[in-house]
């Protein structure tokens, strides 16, 4: 599994001029331990994507429709409601989603409209962390598949020297256990932007929950107060 250890520490790569080959070299030397490392990374990349492009604002708090929910007592008294009632009823952002159910249950006491609210919004927060689990598992296995295939590789490579019984190349031992090493750099590789990813990501749901918790308190009180906007 890990034969290539001693072919590669032999092979002066970093005068290579074709780039392709180094990487392949380099994946190959890794051993089969780079393959669920690499599924790691692409898993990874293809949740990081997936996140900046579902967390973005306009899905999720629109600036403009968070200023009318904000202003939206005013607009019951002006009697101008009709479209941002119907901007609430398309449900297109998760704010327009939570608001339209405080509409919809307008009247009631502001314990029935927050209960109502609240169940939507378990289910929006469940939206908002989606992806985030796989992350999460991505950031914990990457360094211990790494470390695995880097004990492996060292097993291996001992293991050779043990049954050659040539411990004086002191070159290719050095250059092997580099080489062995390669499994644990890439795993730390894909964790260490994972885990900032992950920060970022979780910095900015608890930014959306917070924003979209004050924002819906004030349309339930006023849901509360005016059983019905004039339309």
């Amino acid at each position: 599994m890990y034969h290539s250890i001693f072919i590669f520490a032999d092979v002066a790569t970093p005068s290579s001029s074709n780039v392709v080959d180094v990487v392949w070299t380099y994946f190959h030397a890794g051993g089969n331990f780079m393959w669920p490392l690499l599924f790691c990374l692409v898993v990874g990349v293809t949740v990081i994507i997936f996140k900046m492009l579902s967390l973005r604002r306009s899905l999720i708090i629109p600036a403009a429709l968070a200023r009318e929910v904000d202003d939206f007592e005013k607009s019951v008294e002006a009697g101008s409601v009709e479209n941002l009632l119907a901007e609430f009823e398309k449900g297109n952002t998760a704010l327009a989603r939570l608001a339209a159910v405080a509409v919809k249950n307008r009247g009631k006491s502001q314990t029935d409209i927050s209960d109502a609210v609240q169940t939507v919004a378990r289910h929006e927060v469940l939206m908002l962390n989606a992806g985030m689990t796989a992350l999460d598992v991505v950031i914990t296995i990457s360094p211990l598949l790494g470390l695995l295939g880097t004990a492996s590789g060292l097993a291996y490579l001992f293991q050779r020297m043990g049954e050659t019984g040539d411990m004086s190349n002191t070159q290719v031992i050095t250059k092997g256990i580099a080489i062995a090493l390669n499994t644990t750099i890439f795993g730390l590789a894909i964790t260490v932007p994972c885990v900032i990813a992950q920060s970022f990501f979780n910095r900015k749901i608890e930014s959306f929950t917070t924003e979209l918790e004050m924002l819906l308190g004030k349309l339930v009180h006023v849901c509360q107060k005016a059983r019905a906007p004039r339309n």
